[in-house]
C-alpha cells in the first residue's frame, strides 16, 4: 500500500479560500465527491478545467491520494499542458506541493507525457510522498501502455509510431504497387489514398476485423443479387459494396506493409490497447494500483475503442475513482470516430463495485458569456437537452443576466454581406477592441479568401488559422492545382482553374473547343448539344486511358505530340481555336511537360520548381499591396507545412502530399492541429476549430439556408466504399438502422440520415454561439455570388432574429425577400465586371505593370550596345 501525505484540507470553504475561487455549490459537489466513479456533464464555459484541477487538490489535500497517483487524460498537447499547469499551480497555491520544484522533479511532466505505466505498487510507493500528477494525451497514454505491456499480446517493443505524413506516403506506395484490377474504385489515386486510410481507421476504431467486414459485405451482395432493385439509387448500392470489398483488399495490403516495417498508427495503438485492456486483466490491476484517481477530459469525443480501453483498465465493476468530464451538446467529432454515447452510458460502463451506476453530476453556470447570449444558446440547444440525460440549461454568473449582446443582418447579396462584415469588424477595432479578441467563425473555408481581402482592405490585421483554411486561399489553391495536374492528367477541374485564371485567361469558347478535342482523343466525339450527355461522357470509364483528359488535349498543341499524327481523332487544326489560345495552350503544355520531369525529385524541390515556373512567388513579392503581403505569408506558411511533411520521411512524394491535403480539406480539422497564434490579429477559422476557444467578439457569416446548418446528407455506407456499415460499428444503436432494399425503405433511411445530420449541425451551432464573451455578430444574404436560386436566412439566423426582436439584440439590416421572378443581381448582364470571362485585369494594376514594362524597355534601349560594323565586302577591296 502506498503512503499517504498528511492532510491539509478538511473543509470545502477552506479549499475556496486557499485557491481564491468562489466555487458554486454544484462545482463543490463535483470537487469534493468521494473517490468513486462519476461523470460530470459540464456545459460550455462552466469551468470544467478549474473543477478538475480543484478535485485533484481536494483529494491530495485531504490525504486521499498522493499527487503521483493521479492520472489525467485529454486529447491535445495544448489541453494536457493547460490541465497540468492548472493542477500544478493549484497544488502549489494550496500549499500542498513546492511552488518552485526542482528541474529534476518536473522533467517528466513538463513534456506532459506518461512514463512507466503499470510499474507496480513499489514504484508508486517511491513517489507517494510527493511527485506530480501524470497528465497526458490519450494517444501518448496508449503509446506508453503498449511500450510497457505490448509483449503480453505479442507486440514487439521496437514498433514505431507512424506520423500522419508517413501514413499517406505508405498508403500511396501500397496503391502504386497493388496488382489490381479494381474496377469498382473509380476515384483518383489521391482520393483512394484518403479512402484507404479512412476505412483502415474505422475498422480499428470499432474493433472490426477485415474478415468480419468481408463476410458482412459478401452476404449483403448475395442478398442484393436476389432482390429486385427498383430504382437507380438502389442499383448503385451493390457497386458501393463491391468498391468496399476492393478497398478492403487494399487496406489489408496497407496493414501488411505496416507490420513488415514494424509500424503502427494512432488507430492501431488504440485498438491494440483495447485488446490489451480487455484480455489481460493483470494490466488493469497494475494501473489501478498505480493511479488511484483518473480524470478523463472531453469524454464525449472518445471513440468506441478508447472507451473499451478505458473501461477495461479502470471500469468493469471495479468501482475505481474515475471522473469523466464532457458535454454531449458539444460532441462535434462524430465524423472522425467519436461516439457521444460514451458519455451518456458512462454510469453503466464504469459502475460501482456493487454494480450500481456511477454518479452523474452537472455544471451549468457559465462564467464566460453574458445572460442574453446564453438565452440564445439555450433556445437552440433545447432539443439536445431532451436527448441527453444530465444536460441542464446554461445560466449566467450572478450579475451577468443582462450582459452580452447580439447583432444580426440579412443582406441582399453576398458582396453586401462581406462589406457589412468588414465594416463591422473595422469599426470595432477603431473603437478599441483588440483584433486578437475578435474571431470570424465559418461553417466551411470557401469564403476565407474573400473575408481576408475584405478585412485587409480596411487595414484590419487578419490571420487565417489552420491548414484547411490555407488550402482555400487563392495563392495556395493555384499552387495545388498545378500539382494536381502534374500528378493526375485526369484532374480536369484543377486544369480548368488554371486555364480560366488571371495568368492564362482562356475564354469560354476556346475552353469548350479544348473539351471537344479531349473527347476526340478517346474516340468519344458525341454529336448533339445535350449537356447531361456530355457531362456523363466526361466522367465515364474507369480505365485512365478511357477518361477524357484536358491535359492530353493540351499536349496536342506541341510539335510531335498529336496534330495530324492523331489519325482518326483529328487534329487541332480541325477546330477553330483562337490564335491567342493556341499560343497559350502550347506554352502551358510545355510548362507542364517540363515540370513532370521532376516529379521523382524531393517534394520541396517539386514545389519550388512549380513556383518558379508559374512566377507566383515573384508576382506576390513584386506587388506593393497589403493583401499581397498577407498572401506571401500564407504561401510561406503552406510551404512550412510541406517541409514538415517531407522531413518525416526521405521518400515523401507529391502523390502522398496531395492525398494528405485532400483529407485536410474534407475533414477541416482532421489532420490539422494548428491553433490560433498569439499575434494581435483577427482570427478566421472554421466552427469545428473553435471548440475550446473563446473571444470577446465572434462573427458568424453565411448563416444561409443550406449553408449553416448544412443540409448536405452525411456520407452513408450504402453509397461510399470508405464508410463502415453501421451494423458493424460499436455505436450502432445511435445511428440510423439498416434500410430495407425497397424505394420506401431507402426513403426512410435517407430521412433518418437527414435527421442525424441535423442533430450534428445543431451541436456545431451550439459550440459556435457559445464562443463569444460579450458580442455575437451574425449575417446571411439572399443572393449568392453565382447562384440562380435565392438563399435567405437559415434556421439559426431566424432564431437570432427572433432573439433580437425580443429585445436581446439589434437588427442592423434585414433585406426583404426577393420576388419570385427576380433574378440574382450578381448574374445580371453587365452588372458586375467580375463575372465577365475571362476576368478583366484590374485597371490600376495593369497601368502599373505597363509603366514598369515601359521603364524596363527604356532602360534596355539606353544600355543596349551598338552593333559591331559589318566587314567590308571582298568586291569593294582594291
Amino acid at each position: 500500500m502506498s503512503a499517504r501525505p498528511s492532510s491539509h484540507l478538511t473543509d470545502p470553504e477552506q479549499l475556496k479560500e486557499l485557491l481564491g475561487i468562489p466555487f458554486t455549490p454544484e462545482q463543490l459537489d463535483c470537487i469534493t465527491a468521494p473517490p468513486a466513479p462519476q461523470v460530470i456533464v459540464a456545459g460550455a464555459g462552466s469551468g470544467k478545467t478549474t473543477v478538475m484541477a480543484a478535485r485533484v487538490v481536494w483529494l491530495v489535500g485531504t490525504g486521499t491520494v498522493a499527487p503521483s497517483q493521479v492520472l489525467g487524460l485529454t486529447f491535445t498537447n495544448k489541453a494536457a499542458g493547460e490541465l497540468a499547469e492548472r493542477v500544478r499551480a493549484a497544488l502549489a497555491q494550496a500549499g500542498i506541493t513546492d511552488p518552485d520544484p526542482s528541474p529534476a522533479d518536473t522533467a517528466g511532466t513538463a513534456r506532459v507525457s506518461v512514463s512507466g505505466l503499470g510499474a507496480g505498487a513499489g514504484a508508486g510507493a517511491d513517489a507517494a510522498a510527493g511527485g506530480e500528477p501524470r497528465i497526458s494525451t490519450y494517444h501518448a497514454f496508449a503509446g506508453q501502455l503498449l511500450k510497457d505491456h505490448g509483449l503480453r499480446i505479442g507486440l514487439e517493443p521496437s514498433a514505431r509510431l507512424l506520423a500522419d505524413a508517413t501514413r499517406f506516403q505508405l498508403a500511396a506506395r501500397v496503391l502504386r504497387e497493388a496488382p489490381g484490377p479494381y474496377p469498382a474504385l473509380t476515384k483518383s489515386v489521391p482520393d483512394l489514398v484518403s479512402d484507404l486510410l479512412a476505412l483502415d481507421a474505422e475498422l480499428s476504431e470499432h474493433l472490426v476485423t477485415p474478415e468480419r467486414l468481408r463476410a458482412y459485405d459478401t452476404a449483403l451482395l448475395d442478398e442484393l443479387a436476389g432482390t429486385r432493385l427498383g430504382n437507380e439509387e438502389l442499383r448503385k448500392i451493390p457497386e458501393a459494396v463491391r468498391g468496399r470489398l476492393e478497398l478492403l483488399e487494399l487496406t489489408e495490403r496497407y496493414r501488411a506493409a505496416k507490420r513488415s516495417r514494424d509500424l503502427l498508427d494512432f488507430s492501431d495503438q488504440i485498438a491494440l490497447c483495447a485488446e490489451l485492456a480487455t484480455t489481460r486483466p493483470e494490466v488493469g490491476a497494475l494501473l489501478r494500483e498505480e493511479f488511484r484517481v483518473v480524470l478523463l477530459d472531453e469524454y464525449q469525443d472518445t471513440s468506441v475503442a478508447q472507451r473499451l480501453l478505458l473501461s477495461g483498465l479502470f471500469g468493469g465493476g471495479t468501482g475505481h475513482a474515475v471522473t469523466a468530464v464532457g458535454d454531449p451538446c458539444q460532441a462535434i467529432y462524430g465524423w472522425r470516430g467519436a461516439s457521444v454515447a460514451n458519455l451518456d452510458d458512462f454510469p453503466e460502463h464504469f459502475p460501482y463495485a456493487d454494480g450500481s451506476p456511477a454518479t452523474r453530476f452537472s455544471l451549468s453556470e457559465n462564467r464566460r458569456s453574458g445572460g442574453r447570449l446564453l438565452d440564445l444558446a439555450n433556445g437552440l440547444a433545447a432539443p439536445l437537452r431532451a436527448m441527453h440525460e444530465g444536460v441542464e440549461a446554461l445560466r449566467p454568473a450572478p450579475g451577468e443576466e443582462q450582459a452580452g449582446s447580439v447583432r444580426c443582418a440579412l443582406l441582399r447579396t453576398h458582396a453586401e454581406e462581406l462589406d457589412w462584415l468588414g465594416d463591422s469588424v473595422a469599426h470595432l477595432v477603431r473603437t478599441g477592441t483588440e483584433p486578437r479578441q475578435i474571431a470570424v467563425l465559418c461553417r466551411g473555408a470557401a469564403d476565407f479568401a474573400q473575408i481576408q481581402a475584405a478585412l485587409v482592405a480596411r487595414d484590419v490585421p487578419v490571420e487565417v488559422v489552420g491548414l484547411s483554411g490555407l488550402l482555400h486561399l487563392p495563392e495556395v489553391a493555384d499552387l495545388i492545382a498545378v500539382c494536381e495536374v502534374l500528378q493526375d492528367p485526369g484532374a480536369n477541374a484543377s486544369l480548368v482553374r488554371l486555364l480560366i485564371g488571371p495568368r492564362w485567361r482562356i475564354g469560354a469558347r476556346d475552353l469548350a473547343l479544348l473539351g471537344r478535342r479531349a473527347r476526340q482523343l478517346v474516340g468519344r466525339a458525341q454529336p448533339g448539344t445535350d449537356p447531361e450527355g456530355r457531362l456523363a461522357a466526361a466522367v465515364e470509364g474507369v480505365d485512365p486511358a478511357e477518361i477524357i483528359s484536358l491535359a492530353d488535349a493540351l499536349e496536342t498543341f506541341l510539335d510531335g505530340a498529336g496534330g495530324e499524327a492523331s489519325g482518326s481523332a483529328g487534329s487541332v487544326d480541325d477546330l477553330p481555336f483562337s490564335a491567342a489560345a493556341r499560343i497559350r495552350f502550347a506554352h502551358l503544355a510545355q510548362e507542364l511537360r517540363d515540370l513532370r520531369r521532376s516529379l521523382a525529385d524531393p517534394l520541396m524541390d517539386v514545389l519550388h520548381r512549380v513556383l518558379a515556373a508559374t512566377g507566383l512567388d515573384v508576382e506576390l513579392s513584386a506587388s506593393p499591396h497589403a493583401l499581397a503581403a498577407r498572401r506571401r505569408e500564407t504561401l510561406s506558411s503552406f510551404l512550412d507545412v510541406a517541409a514538415g511533411f517531407a522531413s518525416l520521411d526521405g521518400e515523401a512524394s507529391l502523390l502522398a502530399f496531395l492525398a494528405f491535403l485532400r483529407t485536410a480539406v474534407q475533414y477541416e480539422k482532421g489532420l490539422d492541429h494548428a491553433l490560433p497564434g498569439g499575434e494581435n490579429t483577427v482570427k478566421v477559422l472554421t466552427a469545428h476549430k473553435s471548440k475550446g476557444l473563446e473571444w470577446d467578439v465572434v462573427v458568424v457569416p453565411d448563416l444561409c439556408a443550406g449553408s449553416f446548418p448544412k443540409q448536405k446528407p452525411p456520407e452513408a455506407w450504402t453509397s461510399y466504399a470508405k464508410v463502415l456499415p453501421y451494423a458493424l460499428r460499436g455505436d450502432a444503436p445511435t445511428l440510423p438502422a439498416g434500410p430495407e432494399w425497397t424505394s420506401a425503405g431507402m426513403k426512410s433511411f435517407k430521412a433518418a440520415l437527414k435527421e442525424h445530420k441535423e442533430v450534428e449541425e445543431l451541436r456545431l451551432g451550439y459550440v459556435t454561439f457559445t464562443r463569444p464573451r460579450s458580442l455575437l455578430l451574425a449575417s446571411a444574404h439572399w443572393w449568392g455570388p453565382t447562384q440562380k436560386k435565392r438563399r435567405g436566412p437559415s434556421p439559426f439566423l431566424r432564431a437570432l432574429y427572433e432573439h433580437c426582436v425580443a429585445g436581446h439584440g439589434e437588427i442592423d439590416a434585414w433585406a426583404e425577400e426577393p420576388a419570385e421572378d427576380e433574378e440574382n443581381p450578381a448574374l445580371a448582364a453587365g452588372s458586375a465586371r467580375e463575372h465577365s470571362w475571362p476576368l478583366p485585369l484590374d485597371p490600376d494594376s495593369l497601368a502599373l505593370r505597363r509603366a514598369a514594362a515601359a521603364l524596363v524597355e527604356s532602360h534596355l534601349a539606353t544600355t543596349r550596345p551598338e552593333p559591331a560594323p559589318a566587314p567590308p565586302d571582298d568586291h569593294l577591296r582594291p
